[in-house]
Order: C-alpha cells, then structure tokens, then sequence
C-alpha cells in the first residue's frame, strides 16, 4: 500500500487558499469598480446640476433659490469628498488583496516546484535502480555464455 506524500496534502490546502485569495481580489476590484462608479455618477450629476443652473443665470433668482442652490452644491461636493475616500480606501484593500493573492500563488508554485524535484528524484532513482538489474542481467548471461 502507497502512502500519500504529505507535500499533496500541502498543495491541496495551498491551492484552497490561493482560491480562496483570488475570491477576495475579485470581490475588492468589484467593490472598489462599485465605489468608482458612484463617483462618476456623482461627478456627472454635479455637472449636470451646475449646467441646469448656468441656464438659469439670466432668470432673476431668489435670494432663498440662490441659497438653496448653493447649499445643495455643497452637499454634493461633501459627498464627492466621501465617495474620493471610499474610492482610495477600496484601491488600498485591492492592493492589499492582490499582493495577499501573489503571496499564496508563490506558495503553491513553491510546493509544486518541490513535488516535481522529488518526482525528478525518484524517476532518477528508479532509472538508476533499472540500470543496475539491465547490468546484472547482461552479466548473468555473459556469465552463463563463458560457462558454456
């Protein structure tokens, strides 16, 4: 009976985790493409808004409809600000995940590249191993020739 080489048992959990890392890499890159695009929204209903507004610029506008106005924008811009943190904060977990992601990648190629120099090793071993019977038995028919 074969016993199973503990480094196939390493290489399974190794590539479990390195799965496991790349799930959390997509999710990050889809989070932080979420966060962008609610940026770009942000951005393009601001200008949206300032155009509608510069339409208006020769209508007289109230002194009330003048604050509102420029009360609105600013709530706009704070939300820009939040989302500009939202968007650079989701860059860094990505950042973070992808380098998480290369490290557990390392790690299996690192047992794989060990399980192939072993596998190198015992086909060298083996090799040798069938040498040596091919060797004996030249010798033992060389032996029984001479003896004839």
């Amino acid at each position: 009976m074969r016993r199973t080489d503990p480094l196939l048992t390493v290489l399974k959990l190794n590539k479990e985790a390195e799965e496991q890392a790349a799930l959390q890499l997509k999710s990050a890159q889809l989070e932080q493409q979420k966060h962008q695009s609610q940026l770009d929204a942000l951005n393009n209903y601001r200008l949206e808004y300032m155009k509608q507004m510069g339409e208006n610029q020769g209508k007289t506008l109230s002194a009330s409809q003048y604050h509102s106005f420029h009360e609105f924008i600013k709530q706009v811009d704070q939300a820009l600000l939040q989302q500009v943190n939202a968007v650079k904060e989701a860059e860094k977990q990505t950042g973070y995940r992808q380098v998480h992601w290369q490290e557990k990648q390392q790690k299996r190629k690192a047992v794989e590249l060990l399980l192939e120099k072993n596998a190198q090793k015992a086909q060298q071993l083996a090799n040798k191993k069938e040498q040596k019977a091919s060797d004996e038995f030249a010798m033992q028919q060389f032996i029984r020739k001479k003896s004839r």
